[in-house]
């Protein structure tokens, strides 16, 4: 089993920046790729980015690219997302996840979940 714990999210102004962690305990992450979703009010859970097991490989949303960057220190069993140039639109609970197969993109793929943390970006 691998829990996940999320920290970092807040009140931050339109243009401003966060880094969420996501730490994992119960088993080493080295080996899972990792991604983070975000679900806003009345909207479904939707993709923001992957990183594969080493870090090599990274995935993003369209709307974040440019502006997002995920990261992940093994050794700390630790995965990151800076945000920055953040918009009111990217306000959301922010989810970690891992999965023990291939980078998806697709929520269903991630078998294991933090409990989320909260992005609140004002105009």
């Amino acid at each position: 089993q691998v829990q996940l714990v999320e920290s970092g999210g807040g009140l931050v102004q339109a243009g401003g920046s966060l880094r969420l962690s996501c730490a994992a305990s119960g088993r080493t992450i080295s080996t899972y790729a990792m991604g983070w979703f975000r679900q806003a009010p009345g909207r479904d859970r939707e993709f923001v980015a992957a990183i594969n097991y080493s870090g090599g490989m990274t995935y993003y949303e369209d709307s974040v690219k440019g502006r997002f960057a995920i990261s992940r220190d093994n050794a700390k069993n630790t995965v990151y997302l800076q945000m920055n140039s953040l918009k009111p639109e990217d306000t959301a609970v922010y989810y970690c996840a891992a999965t023990p197969r291939r980078t998806s993109l697709l929520s269903p793929e991630y078998d294991y979940w933090g409990q989320g943390t909260q992005v609140t970006v004002s105009s």
